[in-house]
């Protein structure tokens, strides 16, 4: 059997998490030792093609990335380099800033910790910058990568709040950029998709919301960034073969499996929700809330509990929990 895609952009990857502790003092750490365990258990998951996932996200959204500083970024991505290292992967890491000289600076100290390709978020800016501006900012950072001998992912999340939309024009233009290896669109309005590779079928996408993996493969993306494959890393494997080979049916059998849980994929608090249900999963409660994101009510807890208890019920049915 295969054991992965000769090209990573046509596989799904996990954007994993970053696993925290307690340190002596009470105050909370990044836990490298189990960041590292859990990421190399979900890169070791084959789906029932055979495949695995294609590459490692690290430091993203479910990563805790807005949380961290830039040395505790740094740190945690380059223990993650070892791991993709081991399996043969790209990793992966965001990257956002409010002017293109300091995203610049941030693609070249990413690349020496060993991050292959950087998602560029748009600019942390106030006023909405024009598609000159935007260009520009992305140019300068390809240039960047260039010179570190990486590539860059321009990252569209418009369905977010907080980042500047990217139009399709500019992300066509984007795409001719030699450095840029693929786009990751994160929108439930996967006609973005269909309509940039109407206009170009070679263009590289990767969805970013786990709820349209299926509807984003329709619109013609080749792969995906997934939070809800660490926790169920065999579903959404075998899922993107099923996608991959255009047997949609099958596909569609494991997200309506997963639905109830893919849901929090796509809500403001995916990184706690998801989060704990990671820990739900691996039976650790405390691993799982702890985060330096927002504590969960009550109400919250309870909700993740039932989704993932009923999203584990379907995908035993598949026989498709690891």
């Amino acid at each position: 059997m295969e054991t992965n895609c000769k090209d990573w952009r046509y596989t799904v990857m996990p954007a994993v998490f970053t696993w925290l502790k307690e340190t002596e003092s009470g105050t909370v750490a990044i836990d490298l030792d189990a960041t590292k365990k859990y990421a190399a258990d979900i890169l070791k998951v084959q789906g029932k093609g055979g495949t695995r996932m294609g590459g490692l996200v690290g430091s993203g959204t479910l990563g805790e990335n807005s949380y961290l500083s830039s040395e505790q970024r740094l740190s945690l991505l380059k223990a993650l380099s070892s791991v993709a290292k081991e399996y043969n992967v790209p990793l992966i890491s965001g990257a956002a800033a409010e002017t293109k000289e300091e995203l610049a600076k941030i693609v070249t100290e990413l690349a020496t910790v060993g991050v292959d390709t950087v998602m560029v978020m748009p600019p942390k800016t106030k006023y909405t910058p024009s598609d000159e501006e935007m260009y520009a900012y992305y140019a300068l950072s390809a240039t960047a990568a260039k010179e570190a001998g990486i590539t860059i992912m321009p990252y569209n999340n418009p369905d977010a709040a907080g980042y500047h939309p990217l139009s399709t024009d500019l992300l066509t233009k984007l795409a001719a950029l030699p450095e840029v290896t693929a786009l990751k669109i994160s929108t439930i309005d996967v006609s973005v998709i269909e309509t940039m590779v109407l206009e170009n079928k070679d263009i590289k996408v990767l969805a970013g919301v786990d709820t349209v993996t299926i509807h984003a493969g329709l619109a013609g993306a080749c792969g995906g960034i997934t939070g809800v494959g660490c926790i169920f890393p065999k579903a959404s494997v075998t899922m993107q073969e099923y996608v991959n080979k255009g047997e949609w049916a099958e596909a569609n059998k494991i997200s309506q499996a997963m639905n109830s849980i893919s849901y929090l994929d796509a809500q403001p608090l995916l990184l706690e929700y998801l989060k704990f249900a990671f820990g739900i999963h691996h039976n650790d409660v405390t691993g799982g809330l702890r985060t330096f994101g927002k504590k969960l009510n009550q109400q919250q807890i309870d909700d993740v509990h039932t989704r993932y208890a009923l999203a584990k019920e379907r995908l035993e049915g598949l026989d498709l929990i690891d």
